[in-house]
């Protein structure tokens, strides 16, 4: 298991198409399908205020849940890549899954929500999300490394 710059540089471009893919996702296709809008901005809004005692805008806690969305998602989703072997859909599906419940199953229950938010719409429509962003940032690599391979 190797990690080169170019994994890492690799990772952040999938995590950040990922991340708009995701926004999509969240403002547009959520409504229609679950009927909530996914906003994790708010949760960290929340989190912020209540942990730290600060308060922040939605438009900052917006770019902290997106730079953490591209940038720790992308590496933390290559990580399980790299310790899978390179199986794209496993290593989503897994990685996608960890942070699924970190943020259902930890951090929402930290603001005093019901564990797993009672497994409701919000909660569903998160698993798609997680999961979803996982595999793109996945696939992602895969296609990316095969490019650099052949070249």
């Amino acid at each position: 298991m190797k990690f080169t710059r170019n994994n890492f540089k690799i990772a952040i471009v999938g995590g950040i198409v990922a991340q708009i893919i995701f926004e999509a996702y969240a403002w547009l296709i959520s409504p229609l399908l679950f009927g909530p809008e996914l906003q994790p901005a708010k949760l960290v809004m929340g989190l912020f205020q209540k942990y730290l005692g600060i308060s922040i805008t939605y438009p900052v806690a917006f770019g902290i849940h997106a730079f953490i969305g591209a940038i720790g998602f992308g590496l933390f989703t290559l990580l399980f890549y790299k310790l899978l072997n390179g199986r794209p859909i496993l290593s989503g599906a897994i990685s996608g899954l960890i942070l699924w419940f970190v943020a259902q199953g930890i951090l929402a229950p930290a603001m005093g929500r019901e564990f797993m938010m009672g497994f409701g719409a919000y909660t569903q429509s998160s698993f798609i999300a997680h999961i979803g962003m996982a595999l793109i940032i996945t696939l992602f690599i895969k296609w990316r490394l095969s490019i650099v391979r052949l070249s």
